[in-house]
């Protein structure tokens, strides 16, 4: 494996092929992120430790490194060495961010973390801000669906694309808005964490299930296009690889077939824990029936 440095000006890379395909390539800044988000975290885990006398989850933890190793893999393996020169690896990238990686992120429950580990003032400013009215409204479900409901196809479907095409800051931006937003979305979802207003296993079904069309409309839209929507592509004067337009279609697909795919794969435990919240509750009332017949039996 080669590792090739990126510069802020990026050059259209070497054809894709089995000698490329395991390339990873160097970009300062997701790895600052990644470092210094694994550093804080791990700093957090041992300060909350030394506060409770208690062990922070190691499940937890290992959901965030594997969480941190799917961005590493999204933006700096050969995914992210041709996220902008093939629209088709972009949107790899894109569902690794917001459909995987994030809903990882939310599953080591960083906030708590945040929460219960800072010290003194900072810590207590942080208690303040989280109970405060934006705070509360931040955390709503309706908050993170509505982010994601609006984030995939303004990204995806208007020129904000083909600026970010042009400038690598701002692909960068939306690498961490794809985070940001992914971790409100699946918070909800995932449960782990203390919310004020949490959704019900049956709600986060639905929850799920609402948000499907969102992917569905933003890939056959992408998927149907008759001409190329982003200049940016042309200006590259790429010489190999697929035609702009097919690569664009290859691209709907992927958030089509890819995002409803890896959202119903979702669906798949949040389902099974409704079953067994509802296996619970009719036990619980079957429990209090018999209780009943017990003190009217004579």
């Amino acid at each position: 494996m080669s590792l090739i440095l990126a510069m802020d000006a990026m050059p259209i890379p070497a054809p894709l092929g089995w000698n490329t395909a395991f390339q990873f390539s160097f970009a300062w800044a997701p790895t600052l992120l990644i470092v210094l988000y694994g550093a804080v975290y791990l700093a957090l885990t041992k300060r909350w430790e030394a506060l409770t006398a208690r062990t922070w989850s190691k499940k937890r933890s290992v959901i965030t490194v594997a969480a941190l190793l799917c961005v590493f893999l999204s933006a700096e393996s050969a995914i992210g060495t041709y996220d902008m020169t093939l629209f088709s690896a972009h949107m790899i990238q894109h569902l690794l961010l917001i459909m995987v990686s994030s809903a990882l992120f939310a599953m080591g429950a960083p906030l708590q973390l945040l929460l219960e580990a800072c010290p003194g003032k900072f810590g207590r400013f942080l208690t303040r801000l989280a109970d405060s009215k934006p705070g509360e409204v931040l955390g709503l479900p309706a908050i993170g669906f509505g982010a994601y409901a609006i984030f995939i196809p303004v990204t995806h479907l208007t020129g904000l694309f083909n600026f970010m095409m042009e400038h690598l800051w701002a692909h960068h931006a939306e690498q961490l808005g794809f985070l940001i937003v992914g971790y409100l979305f699946w918070r909800p979802v995932v449960g782990i964490e203390p919310m004020r207003h949490p959704l019900g296993p049956g709600q986060r079904l639905v929850f799920l299930a609402l948000a499907v069309p969102i992917d569905t409309f933003t890939g056959l839209a992408l998927a149907m296009n008759s001409y190329n929507t982003v200049p940016a592509l042309a200006e590259m004067h790429r010489t190999w690889g697929p035609g702009i337009l097919s690569d664009l279609h290859t691209g709907g697909a992927i958030m089509w077939i890819g995002g409803d795919f890896l959202m119903l794969i979702a669906m798949g435990p949040v389902a099974y824990n409704w079953m067994k919240s509802e296996e619970i509750k009719a036990r619980e009332i079957d429990a209090i029936l018999d209780a009943q017949r017990d003190t009217q039996a004579p």
